[in-house]
């Protein structure tokens, strides 16, 4: 199992940081492991909605069908998905409004069958790397 955290400072309001991260359409600009929807994705994340996803990791893409498990408006959404090979994966989006900017955080796990060993640290590093530029990617969109 993998667990990693990835924190920025985003000069932008939260308002615009949230809007980014609540509107799936965008997360081709800013999220580096998506590669796109399988599915049409609900346009407002509420508890229980379903997206299924293309994601790229070390190379390798999987199918994941997220659910929304928990949203706190403006402030944070947790999705909890389901990939090929056994493979499951919790993410949560959290934003703190630091005055004229906003503490942005993903914290990411991963689990699952071939999710260990030297894989597993491997997806470890690959993660820290695409959340760390998700971040900054974030931080451009939110500010443009």
């Amino acid at each position: 199992m993998g667990n990693v955290t990835a924190t920025k400072e985003l000069a932008a309001p939260a308002d615009k940081v949230w809007a980014c991260i609540g509107d799936t359409s965008s997360w081709e600009n800013w999220l580096t492991i998506h590669a796109g929807w399988l599915e049409e994705p609900p346009t407002e994340l509420v508890p229980g909605a379903r997206l299924v996803e293309k994601v790229v990791m070390l190379g390798m893409a999987n199918k994941l069908e997220w659910t929304v498990d928990a949203v706190e408006p403006g402030t944070s959404v947790t999705l909890a998905g389901k990939g090929m090979a056994g493979v499951k994966a919790k993410f949560t989006f959290r934003i703190e409004p630091t005055g004229d900017t906003t503490t942005a955080s993903i914290d990411a796990s991963f689990s699952g069958s071939l999710i260990v060993g030297a894989l597993g640290k491997a997806v470890e590093k690959d993660a820290v790397k695409n959340l760390d530029d998700s971040l900054e990617k974030l931080a451009a969109a939110a500010a443009g």
